[in-house]
């Protein structure tokens, strides 16, 4: 049978009834892939499983709680909607718009926006507006407006936007049928953390599962005001849709962490880039930069001795990594780490000698 996206099939846990008009891509449903090569990096009864949310409609996990922000907006007679970005949120609202009929209206940071992700919101037909500044004036000029006019806010601030978020999380329940023991994931505006968190305490409370994972979120060095626990007035990294300098959801993502006896550490770019290459060579996967936090955290974690006590223990550990966006997203960084094709005459032997083929 075909997929009928998250709020078909979870329709009884998210905040909708029969009358509410389901604007759907067929979102939901990625694959929860079992890293072989990353797993055997951490030890023999670890497995690491990769959460691939790259393979939404628009290629990334935004699409989850857009489908039910978009939904509920229609149903409540909104006539636009609105969101701050730095790529992914854009992308999404404006294909959830597009397919609603609904006005979308964009307003991103002046040059600090993957190419990959504008040109989508561009192509759906959303009004894109450059601020001046960063993600957290423009987030601050979207709340100003949406609370003057008929326009719904489609940011993580909308919590229509975190109960369909959370259906990754029953997901991967479905999948493993338990809880994961650990979840790591890159940590922006806090509203995916927030979340996932929310979606394994539901399936605990109506007894689908019996235990809940640990929270382990990452930031990028150069943006990590939960890390250091002050905003960051001009956040930089090379990992865009995480270049968050005071996350909207800053307490629920804290609380999180604490209540799962987790944590949120950071990473560093050279870090996350080790870890986006590792991921494309040994696993076969292209996510953007910012997904890679997850997997840089974990290498960061178990050099520091995190997961010792796991290792060699009798029963079977399992680590969920969720990749939030696909690496076409952010195809730039990839061209940049990457040597560019060598031009050969068309010759077998030529061509075998620049790939350093022996016979």
């Amino acid at each position: 049978m075909q997929w009928e996206g998250v709020i078909k099939h979870y329709f009884k846990y998210l905040p909708v009834t029969e009358k509410t008009p389901v604007v759907t891509l067929l979102e939901g449903n990625t694959p929860l892939i079992l890293a072989k090569s990353i797993s055997r990096r951490l030890g023999k009864n670890i497995n690491l499983y990769l959460k691939y949310e790259g393979l939404n409609p628009t290629a990334s996990f935004k699409d989850r709680g857009m489908t039910v922000a978009v939904s509920c907006a229609l149903e409540r007679g909104a006539k636009a909607i609105m969101c701050a970005s730095t790529g992914n949120t854009s992308a999404s609202a404006a294909a959830y718009a597009a397919k609603s009929g609904l006005t979308c209206i964009v307003l991103i940071p002046e040059g600090a926006i993957a190419l990959g992700k504008l040109s989508q919101a561009l192509l759906h037909g959303a009004k894109v507006v450059a601020i001046k500044g960063n993600f957290d004036d423009a987030l601050k000029l979207v709340k100003e407006i949406t609370s003057k006019y008929p326009i719904a806010l489609v940011n993580s601030l909308n919590p229509d936007r975190i109960e369909g978020q959370k259906t990754a999380a029953f997901e991967i329940c479905d999948v493993l049928g338990e809880a994961p023991h650990f979840q790591a994931m890159p940590v922006g505006n806090a509203g995916n953390i927030t979340a996932y968190w929310k979606g394994y305490k539901e399936y605990k409370d109506m007894g689908k599962i019996d235990s809940l994972p640990r929270i382990l979120g990452f930031q990028a060095s150069g943006a990590a005001p939960l890390v250091e626990g002050y905003p960051f007035k001009n956040p930089e990294t090379v990992a865009t849709a995480i270049r968050i300098g005071n996350p909207a959801r800053w307490g629920e993502a804290i609380a999180a962490s604490k209540e799962s006896d987790g944590l949120i550490e950071k990473v560093t770019d050279e870090e996350i880039i080790k870890a986006y290459k590792m991921l494309a060579r040994e696993e076969g996967i292209f996510v953007e930069p910012a997904s890679a936090a997850s997997i840089a955290g974990i290498m960061k974690l178990d050099k520091m001795g995190f997961f010792e006590a796991e290792k060699g223990s009798a029963r079977e550990v399992n680590i969920v990594c969720i990749l939030t966006g696909h690496g076409l997203k952010d195809p730039n960084i990839a061209i940049k780490e990457s040597s560019p094709p060598e031009a050969v005459p068309p010759e077998e032997e030529a061509v075998l000698e620049a790939v350093e083929f022996e016979v």
